[in-house]
């Protein structure tokens, strides 16, 4: 990939109140400034913003991580993309490296939103002219945006992360059936065999995992684990409880979104046998926050050569999660 630059004259950087230090890595990667935006509430709770610099006949990109908050980060979302709408800004871009709404990807009881439907819904209405993210919970979320929407993948940090390591006897497992196939994308990059678990959600912090699918984890003493987000931790608690039980010694946990909320990076820091758990700065993670097991790997690159390209109207293909070589 070139690295041609783009004229800072010719864009307008934003970030909302999410993820400020990821905004400000692809913005300084792109060598443009990172514009003011000015957040603050009425005294009914209301929010008040103000985009800090003329947006007008300019390609607009706000970075928001729909992180918690979740709520409140997303409406200041939809107004500064509303802002930027009503300001006449040429291209509005939504840079939004964590969807959580994601998950909410199916109707799968009575009488509940498909809400990462909704929500897409409603960036567009709002204004945005194109979407960016990275790792959507699933492949259809994608084709809930009726903008352009690139969904790009971590898998080159990680690849490139892991590659100064020796993999021998190394299996990749995916928590279930549902990440198995971006499990094997990883897992062919790095020449590694694949397994999945066999699981069952119960509700929302607890899941059984009744066995393994795919290749004997018996004979492999080390495994990564790999998946798109981690939240509490209970479904990689309970895999880990699975291929210990086999005969694992050694743990790394992989996810693309490390949200661990309600304990979950305490909780799988207990566990003796993960030795490392490895994820990316799409969901901020202050340093006073981070277990020592912790490692977190930046993706502004990822943002910033996909940004560089879709400038340039050239191809980022090999950014996105389905790729050529994806088979």
């Amino acid at each position: 990939m070139t690295q041609t630059s783009i004229p800072a004259d010719e864009v307008r950087f934003f970030s909302g109140s999410s993820n400020k230090p990821l905004a400000k890595s692809i913005a300084g990667a792109l060598d443009i400034p990172l514009d003011d935006t000015h957040i603050s509430r009425f005294s009914n709770d209301n929010l008040y913003i103000q985009l800090g610099d003329t947006v007008r006949y300019r390609r607009v990109y706000i970075v928001q991580s729909l992180s918690q908050p979740v709520n409140d980060h997303l409406v200041e979302l939809l107004m500064m993309l509303d802002i930027a709408r009503g300001a006449a800004a040429s291209e509005i871009h939504a840079i939004i490296p964590y969807y959580s709404f994601g998950r909410s990807d199916k109707k799968d009881a009575a009488r509940i939103s498909i809400t990462a439907r909704l929500v897409a819904d409603l960036l567009v209405t709002s204004g945005a002219t194109h979407v960016m993210s990275m790792m959507f919970h699933s492949p259809q979320v994608h084709g809930f945006f009726s903008v352009p929407t690139d969904p790009l993948s971590a898998r080159p940090v990680f690849q490139q992360y892991l590659n100064e390591r020796d993999l021998t006897d190394h299996i990749v497992v995916a928590p279930d059936m549902g990440s198995a196939k971006s499990a094997a994308r990883f897992a062919k990059s790095l020449d590694l065999p694949i397994a999945a678990g066999n699981k069952e959600r119960v509700s929302d912090t607890k899941v059984v995992i009744s066995g393994l699918v795919g290749n004997q984890v018996q004979g492999h003493k080390r495994a990564l684990i790999y998946d798109d987000e981690i939240a509490t931790g209970g479904s990689i608690a309970e895999l880990s409880r699975v291929l210990i039980n086999e005969g694992v010694e050694d743990i790394t946990v992989i996810c693309t979104h490390g949200v661990f909320t309600r304990g979950g990076q305490e909780r799988l820091a207990e566990i003796t046998q993960i030795s490392e758990i490895i994820t990316t700065d799409t969901v901020h993670i202050p340093p006073e926050s981070r277990h020592k097991k912790l490692t977190v790997l930046p993706v502004g690159s990822i943002f910033s050569d996909a940004i560089r390209h879709n400038f340039h109207h050239e191809s980022i293909n090999d950014l996105f999660v389905f790729g050529d070589d994806d088979g």
